[in-house]
Formats: structure tokens, sequence, C-alpha cells
């Protein structure tokens, strides 16, 4: 089989799986010049309640609004939306800060280089929560429920990998192999670690800088991993 020269990582900015599965993308682009695509999805609709407000129709919702500043970025290429989400990726999920509040999305903006005024013209652009939802209803279509979320070029989806140690190098390239290796068997559809006790204690303590940055109680609805036994680890 031939491995795929690129790839379409669906994330949302506020999942910590979802961004150390980021680094480790990034490094396999690094060392074998893979092309990322970076796309959407929700946690805040997967996980909403019903009765409870959709996100676009808040004023601001965490992950949601900083899609859609995202989404207005990505128009004028992919680099500006990658480097948008390294941006409040690290402030969130190394620093523990809060890429959410919106004075501070409008820092990180002009360090950048960009204007603080993007975040203002993406929230007065609604079809900014059309491009957030294009990308969303792609993953739910296909019977996607988190991420990280890949697309591969011949429309094949896969979860994951969910990892707290993003490997590097050789290492990173092989993971990919892996993966990739996946879409030889369609009808493989799980493999999972039982994680123990000092796993969830490894877990808490990689998830350290989210838990404190975060402004929201996790919500999965035992979809993908349930959080708490990680969050009384990190305490």
């Amino acid at each position: 089989m031939t491995v795929p020269d690129s790839v379409e990582f669906h994330f949302d900015p506020m999942c910590p799986w979802a961004y150390q599965t980021s680094l480790w993308i990034r490094e396999v682009r690094s060392v074998t010049g893979l092309r990322i695509e970076w796309r959407f999805f929700s946690l805040e609709e997967i996980n909403r309640v019903e009765g409870k407000k959709h996100p676009w129709e808040r004023p601001w919702s965490y992950g949601w609004s900083l899609m859609r500043i995202g989404a207005l970025l990505r128009r004028g290429g992919q680099d500006a939306l990658d480097r948008w989400y390294a941006a409040i990726g690290r402030e969130l999920h190394e620093l523990g800060g809060k890429p959410h509040d919106p004075d501070i999305a409008r820092q990180l903006l002009e360090r950048l280089g960009f204007s603080a005024s993007v975040l203002d013209e993406a929230m007065a652009d609604e079809s900014t929560h059309a491009d957030v939802r294009a990308d969303h209803d792609r993953v739910t279509a296909a019977g996607g429920f988190g991420v990280p979320t890949l697309f591969f070029p011949d429309g094949s989806p896969l979860f994951g990998p969910v990892l707290i140690d993003p490997p590097t190098g050789d290492r990173a390239v092989r993971l990919w192999n892996w993966v990739t290796g996946m879409l030889e068997f369609p009808h493989l559809y799980e493999i999972q670690r039982p994680k123990s006790v000092a796993d969830a204690e490894r877990i808490g303590a990689a998830l350290k800088p989210y838990l404190r940055g975060r402004d929201w109680v996790s919500v999965d609805r035992g979809k993908v991993i349930d959080m708490s036994a990680f969050e009384e680890s990190a305490r």
C-alpha cells in the first residue's frame, strides 16, 4: 500500500487530545513533507445537552468562536490557520492560558502578525458559522464523534491516534506508517489499550495545563474517554 502524502486533520482547539496528536502530525510533516489540511470539529456541538443553545446561537462560544476566527484566516491560505491553531493550542495546552478569552485571542492574533480586528471581523461574518458547520458535519456524516479525526485522500476517515507523548523523528514516521496501515483493513474498527491507575496519573499530569486553563466542565457522554479519573489524578 502506498503511504498517503496528505491528510485532512479535523480538530477542536479546546481538545487536549487533538492538540497532542497535532504535535505528532506536524513532526511527521517536518520529516516527510506530508501535506496537512486543517479542518474543524465542534465538541461543544457534539456534546450539546438537549434544550441548550447550539454554539452558533451564542454571542461567544469558546472553541466554536476560535474556529470561526480560524475559518476566516483559512480563506487566506492554510498557513494562517496552521499558525493560529499552533498558537492557541500552545497557549491552552502547554501554558495553561485562556485563548478562548476574546482579549487573549486578540493578543495572540497580534503576536502572529495579524490584526486584532480579525476577531471582530470573524464574529461579524455569519458565513464563518457555515464554514465550521460544514467541516463538523463532514465528520458526523462519516460516523465520527470526536477529534482528532483524520481523512485520507481516498476519503477514508480514522479517529486518533490518542496519545500524550507525541513521538519525534523516526518514531513519529513509524507511528504514521502504522496508522495509515489501517487503511488496508477497512473493517478493522478499533484497537484500544486499557488504562491502568498509573496511566490515569500520567495522563492527569500531562493534562494539567489544559485543566488549569479551561473555563468549562469536560463532557464526552462516554463516547471517547472518561475524563473524571484523569482530572482527579491531576489535582
